[in-house]
Formats: structure tokens, sequence, C-alpha cells
């Protein structure tokens, strides 16, 4: 299951008028980071920077000026998420602004049902809080004493790491958790969060040798027709 933590930073908080100017996103294949990244800066035309924004962000509009815009880099966008479902951290915020900002090119929106919010996840966990993302990497033990301002990918990269603590850790992850499936294939659900299913992609080889694998038979053979190793389909 691919997933992508994202995170975007914008002029302002209204998203009728202000823009994104920074998307930033980690993909995620079965919950592990794949390595495969997003991060694009983006000149918001005519929209100037609110200061309280700068404040937290610092990206000023003389360093936006040569970016690109939305519409030149929606198509990427896109195609970066593909099917996959989109995780932030206060997901009303940063989709509003995407919407918008699709909504403008007459591009479809992305539908709740593709949205998970990490924050109501994280308050449904630790209804007592805080659960800011700053709090959550001090829960989790995770650090960010590097994140001196608010930036889209390392924000997302902090979050992805905050988001599989969430789930039960990196055995979560594996599927050995909290995770509410035993067999690959099946549903999992994570404190009421279905996160999808544990499949891998392609067969892990044989680790037998064909020696090995020879002595293995010769000792099924011996065993006869009522061995209860016959009663399974050794070739899976």
């Amino acid at each position: 299951m691919r997933e992508i933590i994202f995170d975007t930073e914008t002029t302002g908080l209204d998203n009728r008028v202000d823009r994104i100017i920074e998307i930033g996103g980690i993909e995620l294949f079965n919950h592990f980071p794949t390595g495969n990244t997003i991060h694009i800066y983006i000149n918001p035309g005519d929209q100037k920077v609110h200061p309280d924004a700068l404040a937290v962000h610092g990206i000023t509009d003389e360093f936006l000026k040569d970016k690109p815009s939305f519409a030149d880099v929606a198509r990427r966008i896109i195609d970066f998420f593909g099917d996959a479902r989109w995780i932030a951290h206060n997901a009303t915020f940063d989709m509003g602004f995407i919407n918008a900002e699709f909504a403008r090119l007459e591009l479809p929106p992305i539908l709740p049902d593709r949205v998970l919010d990490t924050l109501s996840m994280a308050r449904r966990k630790h209804p007592m809080g805080p659960n800011s993302l700053d709090a959550l990497c001090r829960r989790y033990g995770i650090d960010n004493a590097h994140r001196t301002k608010h930036g889209a990918l390392l924000d997302s990269e902090l979050l992805a790491d905050v988001y599989i603590e969430m789930i039960g850790g990196r055995q979560a992850a594996l599927g050995l958790g909290n995770a509410a499936s035993n067999s690959a294939g099946q549903e999992v659900v994570v404190d009421d969060i279905n996160i999808g299913t544990l499949e891998r992609p392609r067969p892990l080889a044989s680790r037998l040798s064909e020696v090995e694998q020879q002595a293995h038979d010769a000792l099924i053979a011996k065993l006869g027709a009522k061995g209860v190793w016959g009663k399974y389909d050794l070739a899976n």
C-alpha cells in the first residue's frame, strides 16, 4: 500500500486568497519509507507572504520570485501522489489549500476517503495531549532539534516517523504489533483506522539449497502418506 506523508507551507491561513508556496512529501510502501520524495517551492503570484506566516516558515517573497507557479507543477504533484493515501498533520488545513489550488485549475478535488489526518489520530490515541508535531516527536523520542522553522519536507520526514510510531512502531509496519491481522493480504486496522493490507509485492526467494531440498523431500517420502507434512502444499 502506498502512502504519501506530506506537508505544505502557505502565504497565510485563508485558502480562498492565500496560496501554497511549498510542498514536501515522503513516499511509504507498507509503512516503510521508499526513499522517493517530492519537494517544490511555488511562486504564489500576486499574493504576498503574510508576516505571521513568514515568522513560522521563513520563506520570503524575494525567495519565491523565480519559482514555478502551481499550474506549472500541478501535474508533477498529481503524478507523484498517484493513487496513494494523502497523510498530513491537521489535514483539513493542507487539503483545503490543495483542493483550492486544484479548483483554480479546474482539476478534481482529492476526496476525504483518500486522506488520513494524523492530528485526529493522535487526539484519539492521546486524548490529554498535547498533539502538535513537536509534542509528538518528544513523546516518541524522535529528534527534532534541527526544526527551528517549519519546512514542508522536514516536517514530512518527522511526521513519517511519528505516524509509524502511532500505528505501533516498526513492528506494526511488519505486521507483528497492534495490527488486527495475522496473514498477508488481510485488512489491517490500528486504533480504528484502516491502514490497508499487508501484502508483499513479490514473494521472497527460497533460502533452501538444492541439497537441503532433496534431503527434506527424502525425509517426507519416508514419513509416508499419513505424515503431517503431506497435509501442506510445500510448493508455496
